[in-house]
């Protein structure tokens, strides 16, 4: 199965996903590529590290959504390495439908909440903000709503009588970490 990601920041996810990779527990999965719409991200220095292609592609007109000519250059140069799954790894831009048009079921999001509930930005300050007991992290497909597409997995925590909000986020974050690369796994058993 091959899988390309997309980021916009430093990669923790995205290491992850490597990580499990390198260490033979992604099973038929394979990172192809990493692209990232920041020229300076920190995702793009896995590339190096993991000996996976990554590069910059220039989303250019627009500075919160792929549209127009960075969408048609997105489309371009991701068709041409044939993904089976094109894994959002904290890239932050909207996708408009030329883009989910092209790779239609394809498309994998991970988002810091237990969906449906918090969509959006700040997820993770939503629910400690609202105060709830459980909390997690979901990995869904990507459609043209934002954060509603059919949900593949869920990973669920409770809230300890300590938390902080920085607490809260690093638990968060080992959830993400470790549910992402368990559900491309699982994915690359299926399309094997």
């Amino acid at each position: 199965m091959r899988i390309v990601i997309l980021g916009s920041g430093r990669g923790t996810n995205a290491e992850a996903i490597l990580d499990a990779q390198k260490s033979g527990q992604l099973g038929h999965g394979k990172v192809v590529q990493i692209f990232s719409d920041q020229t300076t991200a920190g995702i793009l220095a896995l590339g190096h590290r993991f000996g996976v292609p990554a590069a910059f592609l220039d989303p250019f007109p627009f500075k919160t959504k792929l549209d127009g000519e960075g969408e048609s250059r997105y489309i371009s140069a991701i068709r041409d390495l044939v993904p089976d799954v094109i894994v959002l790894a904290g890239f932050m831009r909207v996708l408009k439908p030329g883009f989910l048009n092209a790779f239609t079921g394809r498309i994998i999001n991970l988002h810091p909440s237990l969906l449906p509930s918090f969509p959006g930005l700040d997820a993770i300050g939503q629910a400690w903000r609202r105060g709830v007991k459980v909390t997690g992290c979901t990995v869904h497909y990507v459609t043209s709503e934002v954060d509603g597409g059919p949900i593949i997995d869920q990973s669920a925590f409770r809230l300890e009588s300590g938390d902080t909000l920085e607490s809260l986020t690093i638990r968060m974050h080992e959830a993400e970490h470790a549910l992402l690369p368990a559900v491309l796994a699982r994915l690359s058993e299926q399309n094997s």
